[in-house]
């Protein structure tokens, strides 16, 4: 940043630069780019082309479960039965929902059937845990990638305006001419590659950050839809008529005996 500062203040010309001169600079200095900063740019480019991938598919994935999963828990709440949300489910099947209900209505089932209190609810709270870890592990699919670039990009870009810095540097040394003049053109085509660090570094950090809010919000969403799933098969379970105990069998009173003589059964 020193570098680009004494580039600006002892520039020869104060006039006002327009922004076609601007882009015609940028172009000149591009196409005199070595090697070093060509191959930094291209990587930087495609860092660029698919953390915005990433995102953009995250953003449309995470805004399509998040819609899915409001109408599931209306439907959820409007249903007096398990079966009845069962069969339509998998209408709701992008929801991250969808696979917290199955797995418990499935050790549910399991345990007793579909009826009467659950033997184990233990069981039912780690089926639960279980489907949410599944769910957010399928969703943060690619987004160590958005990290890693986030991270790894400014030091992309530094590390080919390090290099570009270090020609200029020796083609003045080899040319002789200790000015500000030789030197400035290529200290700012050096430049260019820490520009284009941050251009794709901020962007993918902001988004990295988005998505990492969602994610815990949608973690948190799955926690309290499988507590409220168990509140209502208790509630369930504690509303349906218990089972008549059929009375034990009367026993004669001593003394008295059959007309028929018992057999002894082995």
């Amino acid at each position: 940043m020193t570098l680009l500062t004494l580039v600006l203040v002892f520039q020869d010309s104060g006039a006002p630069v327009s922004p076609a001169t601007h882009t015609s600079a940028l172009l000149d200095m591009l196409h005199n780019s070595g090697p070093t900063a060509l191959t930094v740019l291209g990587i930087l480019l495609l860092s660029s082309i698919f953390s915005w991938a990433i995102m953009l598919s995250k953003w449309r994935t995470f805004r399509s479960a998040e819609a899915q999963s409001r109408k599931f828990v209306r439907a959820f709440r409007k249903s007096g039965r398990l079966s009845e949300i069962a069969a339509v489910a998998d209408q709701f099947r992008p929801s991250p929902l969808v696979a917290v209900f199955h797995e418990i209505h499935d050790e549910y089932q399991r345990q007793s059937g579909g009826r009467g209190m659950p033997p184990n609810a233990q069981a039912l709270e780690r089926a639960a845990l279980t489907a949410a870890s599944e769910s957010l592990t399928l969703m943060e699919h690619r987004m160590t990638w958005l990290a890693t670039i986030a991270q790894s990009a400014t030091f992309i870009g530094l590390f080919g305006t390090v290099m570009g810095i270090v020609d200029a540097f020796h083609g003045l040394g080899t040319a002789g001419a200790a000015t500000l003049r030789a030197v400035a053109p290529g200290i700012s085509e050096a430049l260019i590659t820490t520009a284009a660090g941050l251009a794709v570094a901020i962007p993918a950090l902001i988004g990295y950050n988005q998505l990492t809010a969602r994610l815990r919000e949608s973690a948190a969403r799955m926690d309290d839809f499988g507590r409220e799933l168990l509140n209502a098969i208790e509630n369930a379970a504690l509303l349906q008529p218990a089972t008549p105990v059929a009375p034990p069998p009367m026993t004669p009173p001593p003394g008295m005996h059959d007309d028929q003589p018992r057999r002894r059964s082995f």
